[in-house]
């Protein structure tokens, strides 16, 4: 971990492409420690060996809980990104999603995928459930929102990416070319990259954009209003946690920093400000976590 110095910055970002991140001056968070990298496949196996935890991904849904479901609805599995034929003139938004039966942390890409090898990858298709049983059984704390884009900023307070202001490939995992047909590769990775892969931020940190999202401990809602002149705020309020892009969900947290899924011309996430909502009993390839320790 690294220890990260408390301070005050303006957290967000005023653009009308994201409204989500409309920005808050002055909010201050006390020091912490946070990982330097996402946690990787080696270390969520050690704790499912410790533990013999099973994520949600790995779970068949309940009759009792989903009765309307068919049996076959009901099998494990989770949302892995298969992108459309490079031929396809038009495609349906969010069809690259599809659910597949045992995916999950240990089958990224469904049954017959694995993990050999990928020791150093950045651990998916991890809930925010999964995520806050690894956390209690190692000691740490899922980061909060503030936490999180703090130390993501590296020091550089109202910089658009966390390493200033000019967009680079070779600065995070991120995808290049037209998403979703097609990516070039130009930052040396299609998918997943291992932990480490590309430049640290000012604090020392690797990944905190591109690669996987993040989960926050924070509740989702549009904006940051209620942060401004706040220290070691908490965003939102689960009874009040809404997206007006799900509109039939509720009870969502926000994840940060983007993916290796994120384009120019798609979503543009890989900015420290950037953010989304996602259900805490979700996961997908491009999902993962890292922790933090509070000071005392």
């Amino acid at each position: 971990m690294v220890f990260i110095d408390g301070g005050t910055f303006r957290m967000g970002a005023d653009s009308d492409r994201f409204p989500e991140e409309r920005a808050a001056d002055n909010v201050s968070v006390s020091s912490f420690c946070i990982d330097t990298h996402e946690v990787t496949n080696a270390e969520f196996a050690k704790f499912v060996k410790a533990t013999g935890y099973k994520t949600v991904a790995e779970i068949p849904l309940s009759k009792e809980e989903f009765p309307d479901l068919p049996d076959e609805q009901r099998l494990a599995g989770s949302l892995v990104f298969q992108p459309p034929k490079e031929d396809a003139q038009t495609v349906a938004f969010l069809s690259w999603w599809n659910w597949t039966v045992g995916a999950n942390w240990q089958h990224p890409f469904g049954k017959d995928s694995s993990i050999k090898n990928k020791d150093n990858y950045p651990v998916v298709h991890i809930s925010y459930k999964d995520a806050e049983a690894y956390a209690k059984w190692i000691g740490k704390s899922i980061p909060t929102e503030a936490q999180w884009e703090y130390a993501s900023r590296g020091g550089l307070d109202r910089a658009t990416y966390a390493w200033g202001d000019q967009y680079s490939e070779k600065r995070a995992n991120t995808w290049q070319g037209i998403f979703p047909f097609f990516n070039t590769k130009a930052d040396g990775y299609k998918g997943l990259a291992p932990v480490g892969s590309f430049p640290p931020n000012g604090y020392g940190l690797y990944d905190m954009t591109g690669n996987v999202w993040e989960w926050t401990s924070d509740f989702f809602e549009v904006g940051h209003d209620r942060m401004a002149h706040q220290h070691n705020p908490i965003a939102g309020d689960r009874h009040k946690s809404f997206d007006p892009k799900k509109p039939d969900e509720s009870v969502l947290h926000v994840i940060k920093g983007g993916s290796y899924l994120c384009a120019p011309n798609y979503c543009s996430r890989y900015r420290p400000a950037a953010r989304e909502s996602e259900s805490p009993d979700t996961g997908t390839t491009h999902i993962g976590f890292r922790l933090v320790k509070n000071s005392i």
